[in-house]
């Protein structure tokens, strides 16, 4: 832990804010009298060394929260294996090395669950990182993610600064990618289910047994989460962040499938993967720092449903 952090009067750089994530984060800083940094890909590709060295040389950001990564589900991950482990390691390290070049105060670093062994113990712990294989159908976004946490405990103990890291559980919510080809498992079922039931459809296809459990974190409580972590945490220990609640992926289609009102039938395509049998994180460390998470599953599902209908349906 360290003294609190204060936002106010700070420049604040999102990467990554059209994005679910950097989208749920610029709206939580509204709050907290800060200026908001954002740049577009036009502005700056993140990609390119010399254009993110010269925008963070122009912009000066004091804090930067790095939400942004090519990211998918099975399918993608399977199908564009190069993309997924070029793309997501040259953003971190730029992003990274222009921010110690430019003494950013406190940059944050998003991973995510898949960092952890396919069958390590439950509820995964931090320092389970690294004690066992990964599960292969998304190794090479973890092993991008895995390289982005260790560059900056390496820019950590050789230099001094302040970065910190966050691993976040599967998330959900506002401004989440509804593309059936590249979509995680929430967004995809919500698609799925919301176009069978406009076309009536007798059925739905859900890959794999169904059994599986997984947890799943509104995307605002996890931008709350970061904000919180800024403020009082200094560790050179990544942290979790999730719900603390897990359940069968059948139970997810069920509870997707009542906030959409499809009440026909579904059927499990056991020909296809089912990925981790099971992916529970300890959230114990930020809960004891004081942390909770304020949005329910059944709540949350049903607001990200809203927005769905408001901004994807069609």
């Amino acid at each position: 832990m360290s003294k609190q952090f204060p936002f106010s009067g700070k420049r604040a750089f999102v990467a990554g804010h059209r994005g679910m994530v950097g989208y749920a984060i610029v709206r939580r800083l509204e709050s907290e009298g800060c200026e908001i940094l954002v740049a577009d890909r036009c502005e700056v590709d993140l990609r390119e060394q010399g254009a993110v060295r010269n925008w963070f040389a122009r912009r000066r950001p004091d804090v930067v929260f790095l939400a942004t990564a090519k990211v998918g589900g099975i399918f993608a991950n399977s199908q564009f294996p190069a993309d997924f482990l070029y793309d997501n390691l040259v953003i971190e390290m730029n992003v990274i090395e222009a921010a110690h070049r430019n003494n950013v105060e406190k940059p944050l670093f998003l991973g995510s669950s898949c960092i952890y062994p396919k069958f390590a113990p439950q509820p995964i712990l931090e320092d389970a990182l690294l004690t066992g294989s990964l599960e292969p159908t998304n190794e090479w976004y973890a092993v991008a993610k895995i390289a982005g946490l260790k560059l900056c405990e390496a820019y950590r103990r050789q230099h001094g600064r302040d970065y910190i890291f966050v691993m976040p559980t599967n998330l959900y919510g506002p401004s989440d990618n509804f593309d059936l080809s590249s979509s995680h498992v929430m967004p995809a079922l919500m698609r799925k289910t919301h176009q069978a039931k406009l076309t009536r459809d007798p059925q739905i296809h859900v890959w794999g047994t169904g059994s599986p459990r997984r947890e799943s974190l509104h995307v605002d409580d996890l931008a709350d989460a970061c904000v919180f972590l800024m403020k009082t945490y200094s560790g050179d220990q990544h942290v979790n962040v999730g719900s603390g609640e897990d359940i069968p992926i059948s139970g997810l289609v069920k509870l997707v499938c009542d906030t959409v009102g499809y009440e026909s039938g579904i059927r499990y395509d056991t020909s296809k993967p089912d990925g981790t049998p099971r992916k529970l994180m300890s959230s114990d460390m930020i809960r004891a720092m004081g942390w909770r998470p304020r949005i329910g599953l059944s709540e949350g599902i049903a607001s990200t449903y809203r927005w769905f209908l408001d901004h994807r349906a069609g």
